[in-house]
C-alpha cells in the first residue's frame, strides 16, 4: 500500500477542490467537506460519500438544516493507487464525483462522464 500522512492526502482534496471552476463554486451551497481515515465496514472499497440534499432536490422547506456533507476515504483510495501521481487523479476524480452528486447529478451520468 501507497503511504502518505494524513496532512498530504488533506492537502491532495484542497487542492482538487480548488480546480473546480469558481463558477461552480460558487453555486455551491452549505457542504462541507471531510477527510476520513476509512469508510463504513459494510463499503470498504468505497472512495467518497455525498450525504445530504442535492440542489436540485431542496425547496422552499430547505431551512435551517445541518450542511451537506461530502467525505473523501484516505484508506481505500491509497490502497488501490501505486504512485503519488495516481493519488491525486483520483482524488481530484473522487472529489468532482461526490460534488456533482451535491448538484443532482446521478452515478449513472456520471459513469458515463468518466466520473465512475
Amino acid at each position: 500500500m501507497l503511504e502518505m500522512t494524513r496532512e498530504e492526502f488533506e492537502e491532495l482534496v484542497a487542492e482538487a477542490l480548488d480546480r473546480i471552476p469558481p463558477e461552480l463554486t460558487r453555486l455551491m451551497d452549505n457542504v462541507a467537506v471531510f477527510v476520513e481515515d476509512e469508510p463504513p465496514a459494510d463499503d470498504p472499497e468505497l472512495l467518497g460519500l455525498y450525504e445530504g440534499t442535492p440542489l436540485t432536490d431542496r425547496g422552499e422547506w430547505y431551512a435551517g438544516v445541518l450542511p451537506d456533507r461530502i467525505t473523501i476515504y484516505q484508506g481505500p483510495t491509497l490502497r488501490m493507487c501505486e504512485a503519488r501521481e495516481d493519488v491525486v487523479v483520483e482524488t481530484e476524480i473522487t472529489v468532482v464525483h461526490e460534488i456533482a452528486h451535491h448538484f443532482g447529478i446521478d452515478d449513472a451520468r456520471l459513469h458515463a462522464l468518466g466520473y465512475g
